[in-house]
């Protein structure tokens, strides 16, 4: 079979010509005032957004910012709802608030489809997605997930430091969507790379941020033209030959989804992981209860979920108006901060407080609204089974140096370095 027309091209030939997207000034720097110069950015937020959020629900619900253009920030879990739902104000097209938004002429269908995707071409783009994310689909990746999880910490033989962000969390999810998407296992380094330049570069110069996603498209592109040369049953080649409205995919939409799968498929998991094991590292009484008590893993991890959430998604304002009696502009990005709505006292008791046996817990760790994670399902098996498995191997851990924990910064939320003693 010869590679398949449709992606001969280079991606640098296809994407949107540089000059038509708009970008604005690099801000950076300490922030004056989070009610009024706000930056998910900045290292005061990854250390410390949960006391950041509960200081501005109590100030100013919506907080603003100049930077990035201008943007809005809600705090309650009703806010964050609100515009999660409201499809005819805000807009899905630019998902990553930085320095650039994606142009308005690729609405409603946006870069990574069905994430970045409006109504009416959502809903179908999505449905795409399905088949892939069933729980009985998932189901058949248990095994091995549980397995690799078993190798990695058979890694540690011998050792009474690990850091377990870097060398457990992190590789999971790796594995996983490298299996789903038919992506060599040993490119694991690679896609680290790629997910912090798009999730964590959001503030480098405009060219230098075009250069970077260049680059996570070109490998996107070979490894499209390696399956469309060899094909298998797997994500890549199911999204190269299935149909929408009659017709194959176009390229840009197929690579698209893949770097949505890759990035978000990878980091939102990795966090997840780490953040709960984080929490039972700090929490003595926690982690001897989970481990006496393997019953109570659903709601224990549907609890870390809501207490560490780790996603933030963007909208843009379409048109300029009054909301919640603030004057938003059109093309004003919105950050929706599932994780400060999770935090909200209105909604949740004992909002601060980590309950591993919380019986109703309707959070919104995988968002509200049309958007609300396709791969919810793949998640939560690779949460549970990474946490069963530690909880298994190393019942005893604490945390082994607590300053030297450091999160990410930016719209996923997790640990990046943790280490952890462990027997």
């Amino acid at each position: 079979m010869t590679t398949d027309d449709r992606f001969a091209q280079d991606y640098r030939d296809m994407r949107v010509a540089p000059e038509l997207i708009e970008h604005t000034e690099v801000v950076t720097g300490p922030v004056s005032d989070w009610a009024t110069d706000f930056s998910h950015m900045e290292p005061e937020y990854a250390a410390g957004a949960i006391d950041i959020w509960d200081d501005l629900r109590q100030r100013c619900p919506v907080a603003h910012t100049e930077r990035f253009g201008g943007a809005w920030l809600p705090t309650t879990y009703e806010d964050v709802a609100a515009v999660a739902y409201d499809t005819e104000q805000f807009s899905s097209r630019s998902i990553i608030m930085g320095n650039y938004r994606t142009p308005r002429e690729m609405a409603p269908i946006g870069d990574s489809p069905p994430i970045s995707s409006d109504p009416p071409f959502h809903h179908d783009a999505r449905k795409l997605l399905l088949p892939a994310f069933t729980k009985t689909a998932v189901g058949k990746q248990e095994e091995s997930t549980r397995a690799f999880c078993h190798s990695l910490i058979d890694g540690f033989e011998g050792r009474d430091v690990v850091d377990a962000a870097a060398e457990y969390a992190q590789h999971i999810p790796m594995r996983v969507i490298a299996d789903m998407l038919g992506f060599p296992p040993e490119d694991g380094p690679q896609f680290k790379v790629f997910v912090e330049n798009v999730l964590e570069g959001v503030n480098l110069p405009f060219d230098e941020r075009m250069e970077r996603t260049a680059g996570l498209f070109d490998y996107l592109f070979a490894q499209v033209r390696d399956h469309a040369d060899n094909p298998r049953e797997d994500l890549t080649n199911y999204l190269m030959n299935v149909e929408l409205y009659g017709q194959k995919l176009e390229p840009l939409h197929v690579a698209g989804t893949m770097a949505l799968l890759l990035v978000a498929g990878i980091d939102t998991s990795w966090s997840a992981i780490g953040a709960s094991l984080w929490h039972l590292a700090k929490t003595p009484e926690d982690r001897r209860r989970l481990v006496a008590e393997p019953g109570l893993m659903s709601t224990a991890m549907e609890e870390f979920l809501r207490a560490y959430a780790p996603v933030t998604m963007a909208r843009l304002v379409k048109e300029d108006m009054e909301w919640r009696g603030v004057d938003m502009k059109a093309d004003d990005w919105i950050l929706l901060s599932f994780p400060a709505a999770n935090r909200d006292p209105e909604k949740f008791d004992r909002a601060d407080e980590v309950v591993i046996d919380r019986t109703v817990n309707r959070h919104a760790a995988f968002g509200l609204g049309i958007h609300r994670c396709v791969g919810s399902h793949l998640a939560r098996m690779e949460l549970r089974v990474a946490l069963e498995v530690w909880l298994e191997r190393i019942p005893e851990f604490s945390l082994a140096e607590p300053p030297a924990v450091t999160w990410s910064s930016g719209q996923i939320r997790g640990p990046r370095t943790l280490p952890l003693r462990i027997g």
